[in-house]
């Protein structure tokens, strides 16, 4: 029931689907495809409870569900298709403690999107690539494409021109508010002409907008030329990682990474980005001995930032965008060896003190059927304890 999805096809189905939907359902599927593809669902099947679709419903977001446009809410009749204008769809299924039906099916593919202009937003800079073709075909040469900031040039190629924009530089702009960050500039097509003009001047806006942990990047052209737009999905880069003493100086690189029973685990989370304003958060961590699977046996050191294991401890750190803690070395009862790690990491604006990582440990903060989408998800491991009872401190 729900999940991130990155396969380029594939199948949506309500659970049980063709038997009938449980009751209180509420599943969140986000489809993510490869950059400048855009995602196609088309519905094969509907049949749900159909007052008005109050109660049982299907929904599809234009993106993120909680910052996109809703593209459409059904129960029954018709089989619609729908396509994102970005690299990203969200499906939403929900159904009451009341009737339940047959469900939905639908099949999702990726289809390449315009590649007259593509952005990406990379961890330190936006890398934006227009093509020179299309701007033969606006009337434009590549000696035409500019910035504000004029000591920040583009590379030529005998087929495009690209820029790489840095978030704290070449006239790049930094707004936010409760919800985004949001970095943008501006490239303009000027024409020649002196005296008078039949071209119009082109503004290509490029954004690349962070809600919570996703990068939303956003490029179009103002409303006087010819209607561009790309947007694409990305995400955060972070890096977790373990440490062998409490000055983590020395990151252990080992795996699996042997320890004895009871001894200290160190873990650092650091962000990787240009902007220096920015901090991260530890709001989940669980154990598992499968990587695969953090839900039949998993044990909880943290939960929405609060200490699920009574030895996890954090440690202060000099930089806003690095995160510590540690908690002791256990094994899973029966015949599991290994143990991973799976974190959750929020990443906010440094000087938003009402922001989640601002609150800390929020056992009472309610969640919305988002959340568990809006973190960075990371990985690691695994550990395994050495054999017999003594330590050994230089196996590491």
């Amino acid at each position: 029931c729900g999940g991130s999805i990155s396969n380029s096809s594939g199948v949506l189905q309500s659970p049980f689907y063709p038997g009938s939907y449980p009751n209180n359902a509420d599943c969140l599927w986000e489809i993510q495809v490869e950059n400048n593809f855009r995602v196609m669902l088309t519905f094969r099947d509907i049949a749900m409870q159909s007052d008005r679709c109050q109660y049982d419903y299907v929904e599809v977001y234009d993106g993120p569900p909680h910052s996109s446009p809703l593209l459409g809410r059904l129960c029954s009749g018709s089989l619609p298709t729908y396509t994102s204008s970005s690299n990203m769809m969200s499906v939403r299924f929900h159904s009451d403690s009341r009737y339940t039906f047959r469900g939905f099916q639908a099949h999702y593919s990726s289809v390449p999107a315009d590649h007259n202009t593509t952005l990406f937003c990379l961890p330190d800079y936006m890398h934006v690539v227009i093509s020179r073709d299309y701007l033969q075909s606006q009337g434009y040469s590549a000696q035409m494409v500019t910035l504000n900031d004029n000591r920040c040039t583009p590379t030529v190629t005998s087929h495009e021109v690209i820029f790489n924009l840095p978030y704290n530089g070449c006239g790049t702009v930094r707004e936010g508010n409760n919800d985004t960050i949001d970095y943008s500039n501006t490239i303009k097509l000027t024409s020649s002409e002196h005296i008078i003009k039949r071209k119009k001047n082109v503004h290509l806006r490029v954004s690349c907008k962070m809600l919570q942990n996703t990068w939303k990047q956003i490029m179009y052209v103002a409303k006087d030329a010819v209607d561009v737009n790309e947007n694409q999905f990305g995400r955060y880069e972070v890096h977790i990682g373990f440490y062998d003493s409490s000055s983590f100086l020395r990151e252990v690189h080992d795996s699996p990474y042997y320890l004895d029973l009871n001894q200290d685990v160190y873990v650092q989370a650091s962000l990787h980005s240009s902007d220096q304003n920015l901090t991260i958060f530890v709001d989940a961590c669980v154990a598992s001995p499968d990587p695969r699977d953090f839900n039949t046996l998993a044990y909880d050191i943290i939960r929405d930032g609060c200490a699920r294991d009574s030895s996890y401890a954090t440690f202060s750190s000099p930089y806003g965008h690095l995160a510590r803690f540690k908690f002791n070395a256990f094994k899973f009862i029966s015949r599991h060896a290994l143990v991973y790690l799976r974190c959750e990491l929020l990443v906010c604006r440094l000087s938003d003190h009402s922001s989640r990582c601002s609150r800390g440990c929020s056992s009472r903060w309610k969640r919305d059927t988002t959340s568990s989408q809006e973190k960075v998800d990371v990985v690691v491991g695994p550990l395994k304890l050495r054999e017999g009872s003594r330590r050994n401190a230089g196996k590491f």
